[in-house]
Formats: C-alpha cells, structure tokens, sequence
C-alpha cells in the first residue's frame, strides 16, 4: 500500500499514543506486581480508543471511502498487459 495515508491523521495518533502510553503503564504495574497500578493502565489503554473514536467524530481523522482502493471511478480503462 505504498502511498497510502490510512491512519495518518491526528485521531489515529492520538489514540494510539495514549493507548500505548497505558500499555506502558499497565506492563510496569504487572511486573511490580500492583494490580490496581495494572488495571489502571488498563483505563488507560481504553481512553486512548475512546479519544480517537471521539476525534475521528469531531472530523479530525480519516473520512470514510478516503482510501485509494475504495474509490471508485469509471472514467479510468482497466488495466491492459502487455506482451
């Protein structure tokens, strides 16, 4: 998918850094063996979902059928090989 921007849009890296962020948080409490420190990071990993489905509502990620392979046109011929 060389030239493709899915996921590159302010949504989709913020929800991941903070889901990652939580990821972290989550992985240092369980080695610690603090549950509540784990569970919290947990939260965390959740927000960070719950952040980017409210931005990409907000319009700041990608719009649907924005993808390259899911426009359609009929103004282009199919492609023909050569031989």
């Amino acid at each position: 998918m060389a030239g493709s921007s899915h996921g590159h849009t302010p949504a989709a890296w913020t929800g991941v850094t903070i889901a990652f962020i939580g990821f972290c948080v989550a992985g240092a409490f369980m080695v610690m063996d603090q549950p509540l420190g784990f569970w919290a990071g947990m939260v965390v990993v959740l927000l960070g979902g719950v952040v980017g489905w409210i931005m990409r509502a907000m319009g700041m990620g990608q719009p649907k059928n924005a993808h390259p392979v899911h426009q359609v046109t009929g103004d282009r011929a199919p492609a023909r090989a050569e031989g």
